[in-house]
């Protein structure tokens, strides 16, 4: 196991042993769990489940039911595109299709080298500045093909 591993592994005892003895922190247990991995895979899920004796089905029932929470590895930079109504209505489908042809991955995949991964959102309240795509916590509004061409560059460069 790499040194980076075992530094996750031991921050995800330290937030255990804070909150092994309070079921109702369980959401918090998980969000927290997914900043030191990036994702929620089984294991940890496990380890969350043996810690908290919390059932791996109640665990697994909150993992899916809130879209905050994801079981894949995402990329180093997350791309989410919209595709609600309004962002589809104004082109949203032909950004999704730029970054997978540009990137070479579908929605829900990572890209070899983990820099990037791709997931589709149906609203991020952005309605009036439409389609929009965000990468991690930056929003672009008004998207283009030139647009999505412009920041894969961009982020491309960044190490």
């Amino acid at each position: 196991m790499c040194e980076c591993q075992n530094e996750k592994k031991e921050k995800l005892n330290q937030l255990l042993e804070k909150y092994k003895d309070d079921k109702s922190n369980l959401i918090r247990v998980l969000n927290d769990a997914q900043e030191i991995y990036g994702y929620l895979p089984i294991q940890v899920q496990e380890e969350i489940s043996r810690k908290m004796n919390i059932s791996m089905a109640e665990i697994y029932g909150v993992v899916t039911f809130y879209s905050r929470f994801t079981t894949e590895q995402k990329g180093k930079y997350s791309i989410s595109i919209c595709l609600g109504t309004a962002c589809y209505v104004k082109g949203s489908e032909a950004i999704l299709n730029r970054f997978k042809e540009k990137l070479g991955i579908k929605e829900g995949e990572c890209t070899k080298d983990g820099k990037f991964s791709i997931d589709v959102t149906r609203c991020i309240g952005a309605c009036g500045s439409a389609p929009v795509f965000s990468i991690n916590d930056k929003v672009y509004t008004k998207a283009t093909l030139a647009t999505v061409d412009q920041v894969i560059e961009e982020y491309s460069k960044k190490e």
